[in-house]
């Protein structure tokens, strides 16, 4: 997603909070009773957009702190019933979602602001998350931009607003300039 607040047509959020947060309470609660039988696995791809808020990405930040909480919650509540729970933000992976997004009107974006070639790959990101939850991880938080990301956001705060806005700002048609 990818529009100002001012501008944004609600509607889109809703979309967005349909498949990013109501999509995995659904299935979630749909499979909960088989994975509480066998000690399985809940893993939930958030994003680094998901600690931290991004301008222009209104909707899939709410999506995303929606879920971060929903999982916590989970985790919480299942901490004595042998379910793990993941919490995984991928920061910046080569896929195609960034043409996809939506823009303030619903549409897809199309092109990518950023140079997808310098990614990691979804082959790669499916590899950490399995190796996350093997070893039954609370959260991955994978690329150092990511880790850096969140940890600037907790500690300074007013500083992670100015970097954010600065890196933002570069993208290609962004209106933060």
């Amino acid at each position: 997603m990818r529009a100002l607040f001012s501008e944004l047509d609600l509607s889109v959020v809703k979309k967005v909070m349909d498949i990013n947060f109501f999509g995995v309470l659904y299935a979630t609660q749909a499979c909960l009773p088989e994975i509480m039988k066998n000690n399985g696995s809940i893993i939930g791809i958030s994003s680094i957009a998901g600690f931290r808020g991004l301008p222009e990405r209104t909707g899939y930040c709410a999506s995303k702190f929606a879920l971060n909480g929903f999982l916590e919650v989970l985790r919480t509540e299942m901490l004595h019933q042998g379910v793990h729970v993941l919490t995984a933000a991928p920061g910046f992976t080569s896929s195609n979602i960034r043409k996809k997004a939506l823009t303030k009107d619903g549409s897809a974006q199309g092109e990518s602001p950023r140079d997808e070639e310098k990614m990691m790959t979804a082959a790669e990101c499916a590899q950490h998350i399995y190796g996350a939850t093997v070893k039954r991880k609370n959260f991955l938080i994978l690329t150092a931009q990511g880790k850096a990301a969140v940890w600037i956001n907790k500690l300074f705060p007013r500083l992670a607003d100015k970097l954010v806005y600065k890196t933002m700002a570069k993208e290609a048609d962004s209106p933060l300039k």
